[in-house]
């Protein structure tokens, strides 16, 4: 939020530097991000004087331009070349000297320099209006007044306005501070405590007056619960025009393009007070009359960026007789607002309800000033004196008469809210006791009311404008930021205690895990849980997702029942900027509607795509394969300790063309495979993507049954034997692997795949597996008849089970 230091002057006589009222500002809680200068006139008009052409001559070489001698107030005239045609001795001009810097409309800066046009020297430039940002035109050079002194810096003459513009960080509780006047409430309660006493000066409406009841227009209120309080006035014979000098420096301060005189007032209103308005042309509100209602589902209606809309019933709209005219506190509509050709109007000043006001706003994608402020909540007794503050500066700036009686309809006003206050609730929340007068005053300069003293606390009122301020801590946190958080001492000894928990922890458990993924090259991420409906589309998952009553926009309208979409939108990211290489992993949530109930699911997911190092002289590059992640996933089930899992591959399902599944006693831990292609093409990613989607939930119920077994380290020596096994091309090594532990129970201590052939010299629809076998016996040293009986009976059981030959 921008706020301008001159304009803020205007509630409060103060000559601190804007530095320093910046920071009181951000110890009251609105922080100041950043100080800006601001120009009336970009550039100052620094270096640019009123000059007088002395002497006017044809120039020899071209006959559009002129020679000119002017006098700039120094010893000696300088001769400038001009090519406008208005050009003439005796005129007083504004003159850039040299090194002077100008700026064009769309703000880029250049320079004037010294330099011969056509072989005449030119020391300088004569302007024009738009060259010097006084003005668009460009038919010739500005022609000052006689009276001028030649060498008069133009900023005099001109009155360039120089002020100092404040980013406020707002947070969106404070909708007492947007706008000026909200600012410099907390800064004169500021400077109270600071024993500065500055009293408040607020915009007068005591001149106010009803010229004639020549133009009258009623005003209708179906739903008082959405418009609580409705006041409007009419104004006749106004003149629409460019605003005056001072009021469009002080929106182009705060970075608003002026309109003209009508509209730029209720925009200095709105940021002076805090009070939202509209104006309606008069003449296109049919029937004389305002109708303030909701409209069926599906009307048609045209805003002012001229964007057709649907409207939703809910919707609270401002019509006449016939039609819409206004998404009530969002937008106005094409065919009532004001224009060049006005001549009187109906000016609006209401309170509308903050929850429609937003969910209006998202549904159709607009935040403008009104909504940013009706959704966080005005002033409702403001309302009235905004609306005459307004009339009183269109007539004043654009003429014309205040024709109506002010409509007020305002048919239930809302309760004030009590708070009380406990001295004891103060100093414990604090830890340190602030003087009880102290307490009083800083209450008295925020406009909190304080009704009743007793020995325990106090009793408030609290104002309207703070919607924020409910309940007592609250009024405690408005103590501690204006008495000042620097002041609150530091106790010298630091307090802890011990926190007990569990090794098994989720987060520790997360923490092991991502270190050793970040030791292999992986990449954490962090995706937003609010996914696309058209992502989820053909992605098998439990029950369906979980709608967003209010989504933000259509691509975050559901929760993820998946962690692939949002993993494959951050590939899809990476992959468009050139990052090629990816290993990345998330902790993260899936959210699902099963029946009437709700259920969070925790996941960790990996995903591979591209090589799995970089580049190198020396090492030949690797795809990221299925067997890389294969081996990935084994390294994370091993570390936390689950080895008795079991491997089969995946059902059919619409996430992956193939992969694997693993479980422990029924219990699904982990499924991982390549995608499917069809997914990632939606997506937008061409590349090979591997995920792998780990049940978070179950690892860590099975880590805490699990209970940590000790043995000793063998003293007997390993034996390793080898099996080259001819097999059908549809058998799996898990069929080899699970055979040779049913076989041998007790002295197998492990199973390796170490080569795989198919090709010549095997026969059609065969392949080769190399297979090793690690024996030993932890009390004895293995004899070899032992070792060859076990193998006897592993060959015997894969002639058997297998069809398997030994070749």
């Amino acid at each position: 939020m921008k706020i301008s230091y001159n304009w803020l002057k205007q509630f409060l006589s103060i000559d601190w530097t804007a530095e320093k009222t910046g920071e009181l500002l951000t110890d009251l809680g609105l922080e100041v991000e950043g100080i800006s200068d601001f120009e009336s006139i970009k550039g100052g008009l620094n270096g640019v004087v009123v000059g007088e052409v002395l002497s006017c001559i044809q120039h020899p070489n071209a006959d559009r331009l002129k020679v000119t001698s002017v006098d700039i107030g120094l010893d000696d005239p300088v001769q400038i070349v001009c090519g406008a045609p208005n050009v003439d001795a005796g005129q007083k001009v504004p003159v850039a000297t040299i090194g002077t810097t100008l700026y064009t409309p769309e703000g880029e800066a250049w320079q004037i320099k010294k330099g011969k046009i056509r072989g005449e020297e030119s020391h300088g430039m004569i302007c024009a209006e738009d060259e010097l940002g006084l003005g668009s035109s460009h038919d010739g050079i500005m022609v000052l007044s006689d009276s001028l002194t030649p060498g008069t810096p133009c900023s005099e003459v001109f009155e360039v306005e120089h002020d100092q513009v404040f980013e406020i960080g707002l947070t969106p509780n404070r909708a007492d501070a947007m706008s000026h006047f909200g600012v410099a409430r907390d800064l004169k309660a500021g400077l109270e405590q600071k024993e500065i006493s500055k009293g408040l000066l607020t915009p007068s409406t005591s001149n106010f007056s009803i010229d004639n009841r020549s133009l009258r227009i009623d005003v209708e209120v179906e739903d008082n619960d959405l418009a609580p309080r409705y006041c409007g006035v009419t104004i006749n014979n106004l003149i629409v025009q460019e605003s005056p000098d001072w009021l469009k420096n002080r929106l182009n301060a705060i970075g608003l393009s002026p309109i003209n005189n009508v509209v730029d007032a209720t925009n200095y209103v709105l940021h002076e007070l805090g009070q939202p308005l509209h104006a309606f042309d008069a003449i296109k509100v049919k029937g004389g009359k305002i109708k303030v209602k909701r409209l069926p589902m599906g009307t048609k209606f045209v805003t002012l960026d001229g964007v057709e809309r649907e409207l939703h019933e809910e919707d609270l709209m401002i019509c006449d007789n016939e039609k819409p005219m206004c998404i009530a506190g969002v937008f106005g509509g094409i065919h009532s607002g004001v224009t060049e050709d006005t001549t009187s109007i109906f000016l609006e000043s209401a309170y509308f309800d903050p929850i429609s006001i937003r969910k209006t706003a998202k549904r159709h994608g607009l935040n403008t000033d009104a909504s940013f402020r009706f959704e966080r909540g005005i002033d409702i007794e403001l309302t009235e004196y905004a609306l005459k503050r307004a009339a009183i500066l269109i007539r004043e700036i654009a003429g014309g008469e205040i024709s109506s009686d002010v409509v007020d309809l305002y048919p239930k006003k809302p309760k004030e809210r009590q708070v009380f206050l406990t001295f004891d609730k103060i100093n414990s929340l604090i830890g340190q006791e602030i003087p009880r007068d102290t307490i009083k005053s800083i209450l008295s300069s925020l406009e909190i009311k304080v009704n009743n003293v007793t020995e325990s606390g106090l009793g408030l009122t609290i104002p309207f404008y703070r919607v924020d301020v409910e309940r007592e801590v609250d009024v405690i946190e408005e103590i501690l930021r204006v008495y000042g958080y620097n002041n609150i001492d530091f106790k010298q000894k630091l307090n802890a205690s011990i926190a007990v928990t569990s090794k098994l922890e989720s987060h520790t458990i997360q923490d092991v895990i991502g270190n050793m993924l970040a030791s292999q090259g992986f990449y954490e991420i962090m995706t937003n849980s609010l996914v696309s409906k058209e992502s989820l589309e053909h992605l098998s998952a439990i029950g369906k997702p979980v709608d967003m009553v209010n989504p933000l926009s259509m691509d975050l309208s559901v929760m993820r029942t998946s962690m692939l979409p949002s993993g494959l939108e951050t590939i899809a990211h990476n992959l468009n900027r050139q990052q090629n290489r990816l290993k990345l992993f998330e902790f993260g949530t899936t959210y699902h509607k099963v029946g009437d109930s709700y259920q969070e699911i925790p996941h960790l997911a990996l995903f591979l795509t591209g090589n799995r190092s970089q580049e190198n002289w020396s090492v030949d590059s690797k795809s990221s394969d299925f067997f890389f992640l294969k081996g990935m996933v084994d390294s994370i089930l091993s570390r936390l300790g689950l080895d008795e899992v079991n491997v089969k591959p995946l059902e059919e399902n619409t996430i992956f063309s193939e992969g694997l599944t693993c479980s422990i006693n029924g219990k699904s831990l982990c499924s991982y495979g390549l995608v499917n292609k069809t997914v990632t093409k939606r997506m937008d990613v061409k590349s090979d993507v591997l995920f792998a989607d780990f049940n978070w939930a179950t690892i860590l119920e099975l880590l805490k049954e699990e209970e940590i077994a000790y043995r000793d380290i063998p003293k007997f020596p390993e034996v390793t034997r080898d099996f080259a096994l001819l097999l059908d091309e549809g058998t799996s090594f898990q069929q080899v692997y699970d055979i040779a532990w049913l076989t041998e129970k007790k002295l197998l201590k492990d199973v390796n795949l170490f080569d795989v052939y198919v090709g010549k010299g095997l026969g059609k629809g065969k392949k080769s597996y190399a297979v090793s076998f690690t024996l030993q016996d932890t009390n004895k040293t293995l004899t070899d008849k032992q070792i060859d009986k076990i193998m006897k009976k592993l060959q015997a059981n894969y002639e058997t089970k297998l069809g398997a030959a030994l070749r």
